[in-house]
């Protein structure tokens, strides 16, 4: 029970902290932020809640939203794919494999890659590309993770990710941080859980490579032309803290809600709301799902923000020694295609 206070108390602290420390610098950075591909959102199922899950989400999927939630894994381990076309024809693949070790805590492994096609290379000699040369960006993250139920009600979790962008002869590679925690039955209400998350903590990026070479003549002196290297500029990452509530319960013995709202302060945006919810009907070995969400940017200008609503369904079977969960979502968008979401998810 002393510890049980003392994880409350821990959890009080961390929130009144980072929240400070961040609300101080709202609105002061707004514009460029390094490898925003960080905020793209995996996985359907709590994407279709609008993002609102970060105390109600477990598992692998959870990697992304709260690295708490793994430690609520409900199998000895899981694995998933997802796939979602996000704007502009782009590609985002997710993969991720999560293994219990009984009390040491779980252990997670994800990859999130980017697909932007060819794209054709043009240069001083040659503007319209008429040589037919093409390169590709490949932007990739690789996240490892570690969670653990400190108690039955405090569950906390870290990822380390290790962010590359290429784009032709430039890079940049960086390391990020995220911490959260989930606190259960708050206030020892049933069903009431809290979430904390600090997301994508680290050192500013920036560009490097033999593309940053350009020739040049110096304006002093009399030195013939030169190759020189142009130095980049370096940025941020888009380092947020969310805090979230939820309220989970039971309607019928076979019918199963969930209610989740998520605050977002970000460090190079403005404060984002978000609600969510879902419904699930079991049956025996099958479980059926309905969701949907929304998000909110009251300060934003009038089409600034281009994503809209959000909603999904699922199934859930329960076959011989697995469990086989696929979801789908979709987000409407402004200007662009809507964002499509299939993810697989296997229990063992």
């Amino acid at each position: 029970m002393k510890n049980k206070y003392l994880y409350t108390a821990f959890l009080i602290c961390l929130v009144i902290l980072v929240v400070f420390n961040f609300t101080e610098a709202q609105n002061k950075r707004i514009g460029t932020a390094a490898a925003t591909e960080l905020l793209i959102p995996v996985g359907a199922r709590d994407f279709a809640m609008g993002g609102a899950t970060i105390s109600n989400t477990s598992g692998v999927e959870a990697i992304h939203w709260n690295p708490a939630g793994l430690s609520l894994i409900k199998y000895g381990a899981e694995g998933m794919f997802s796939s979602m076309s996000y704007i502009g024809d782009i590609g985002v693949s997710y993969g991720g494999l999560g293994v219990s070790f009984g009390d040491f805590g779980v252990v997670g492994l994800t990859i999130k890659s980017l697909s932007f096609g060819d794209i054709p290379l043009t240069t001083n000699e040659d503007p319209e590309g008429l040589l037919g040369r093409v390169y590709s960006p490949t932007y990739f993250t690789l996240g490892l993770t570690y969670s653990k139920s400190l108690t039955d009600a405090v569950a906390a979790g870290i990822t380390t990710k290790m962010i590359s962008e290429r784009i032709d002869r430039v890079s940049a590679s960086a390391l990020a941080f995220d911490l959260g925690v989930i606190y259960r039955n708050l206030a020892h209400i049933s069903g009431l859980n809290m979430g904390v998350a600090v997301k994508n903590i680290g050192p500013q990026m920036s560009f490097d490579g033999t593309g940053l070479y350009r020739s040049a003549t110096s304006s002093e002196g009399y030195r013939p032309e030169q190759r020189y290297k142009t130095q980049a500029a370096s940025f941020e990452l888009p380092s947020s803290i969310e805090i979230g509530l939820a309220y989970v319960s039971t309607l019928q013995e076979n019918v199963h809600f969930s209610l989740n709202s998520t605050f977002i302060n970000n460090n190079l945006y403005l404060d984002e709301y978000k609600l969510g919810g879902e419904i699930g009907y079991y049956l025996s070995g099958l479980k059926l799902f309905g969701r949907a969400g929304m998000g909110m940017v009251p300060q934003a200008e009038k089409d600034a923000n281009i994503f809209g609503g959000t909603f999904g369904a699922g199934i859930a079977y329960s076959a011989p020694g697995v469990d086989i969960i696929v979801d789908y979502a979709y987000r409407q968008t402004d200007f662009f295609d809507g964002n499509n979401v299939l993810s697989i998810k296997l229990g063992f």
